[in-house]
């Protein structure tokens, strides 16, 4: 079944929320069209082809959404005709699988689930009505998802074209201590100003998600290369010829050597062992510089460089005084090792960022999950 979707779509691009601008800025990258940046997320308008693109090339972004429909809705049943006439049968057919997701804010219905049940509900009858058979739910791995945003009564339904979540590149089986999700890290790294052409260091790398993010940008390898499935691949329309046209420019694009060195380090041994599997599982391994040591033995590379770390950031008070000490010791660091460079620490803990002891020239806001966290840029002199 060949699907009648119009030619040019809207999209919308979730992130975590403070990513808004890195995500808005790699889609001008992708020359996206009426980009603008929202809560948690970006939309957009473009083509199959760059609704294609930005699930291979999005490294901040966390899903693709294709809008498809977009009403006002004040009621149970007004909800429910209007996904009813939605014309379902271009978007999925009786064999495929499906599920719903749903977000409610400030709305006639205040339950998420009970709104993913009504649109799932209306989608189902319309193919009973049609068809007198209808698709089976798959809540774990459906073969199209689909997502409702009721948001003070306007409705936006949306398919999701990644599936899983983009930050699952595929490449991080072993982990540390609270690991960044690849997209969250992706995003740190370009915030730096990051573009392969300095010098990257992270002090404190854990399983070592940041330095093979840089990898990536330093490489212009697309993230989506490493993952095996996408949620498009999956529908009617789906246009295999443009994807491996796609997947075969983005291969040629890749760059055989990084301009500038990247460097890896953590106190743990057994982490650094996980940072370079991984990093050899993504392909980045040779591009990458780890090594078993301490952040506060660590020294400049040379001038104009980026050194960044994620420090631990306790829960409890008394961990929280025990860090405060830490937090110093890498101030003092940054001064001392590493003059000409710029330094970054990014923590979950406002207050700990003040024994630091360095004049911050800039503060990002970002969220990790739920925690509230800051990006802060120390231009080191």
């Amino acid at each position: 079944m060949k699907s009648q979707m119009p030619e040019s779509h809207n999209y919308f691009a979730t992130c975590p929320h403070g990513f808004e601008a890195v995500v808005a800025r790699e889609l001008k990258k992708l020359k996206a069209k009426n980009i603008k940046e929202e809560n948690s997320g970006v939309s957009f308008n473009g083509d199959l082809k760059l609704g294609y693109k930005s699930n291979l090339w999005l490294r901040s972004a966390v899903r693709v959404l294709q809008n498809i429909k977009i009403f006002e809705a004040a009621s149970e049943q007004e909800l429910y005709d209007q996904i009813i006439a939605v014309q379902w049968e271009d978007y999925l057919s009786i064999d495929h699988t499906l599920a719903v997701t749903a977000n409610v804010r400030d709305s006639f219905l205040t339950h998420s689930k009970y709104a993913a049940l009504k649109t799932k509900d209306a989608i189902v009858d319309r193919f009973t009505n049609k068809y007198e058979r209808r698709p089976n739910v798959d809540r774990d791995s459906p073969d199209v998802q689909i997502n409702i945003n009721l948001n003070n009564n306007r409705c936006t339904l949306s398919l999701d074209m990644s599936g899983a979540s983009l930050h699952q590149r595929g490449y991080r089986q072993q982990i540390g201590v609270a690991p960044l999700k690849e997209a969250l890290a992706a995003g740190i790294v370009l915030l730096t100003g990051y573009d392969g052409s300095q010098i990257f260091m992270d002090g404190m790398c854990g399983a070592g998600t940041m330095p093979i993010e840089a990898a990536f940008i330093a490489r212009n390898f697309a993230p989506g290369l490493l993952r095996k499935k996408f949620g498009f691949q999956n529908w009617p329309g789906y246009d295999a010829d443009l994807w491996q046209k796609l997947v075969a420019e983005a291969q040629d694009s890749v760059v055989r050597q990084p301009e500038a060195p990247i460097y890896g380090s953590d106190i743990s041994s057994l982490v650094i062992g996980f940072a370079k599997e991984n990093a050899r599982r993504a392909g980045m391994r040779p591009w990458i510089k780890f090594s078993q040591k301490n952040m506060l033995e660590l020294a400049s590379r040379g001038k104009g460089g980026i050194i960044i770390c994620n420090p631990p950031y306790g829960e409890r008070m008394g961990e929280i005084e025990e860090l405060k000490g830490l937090y110093t010791e890498i101030g003092n660091v940054f001064k001392r090792q590493f003059s000409g460079n710029t330094g970054y620490i990014f923590t979950g803990n406002l207050e700990l960022l003040k024994s630091v002891g360095l004049k911050t020239q800039k503060k990002h806001v970002l969220y990790n999950g739920p925690i509230e966290s800051r990006l802060a840029q120390y231009d080191l002199y």
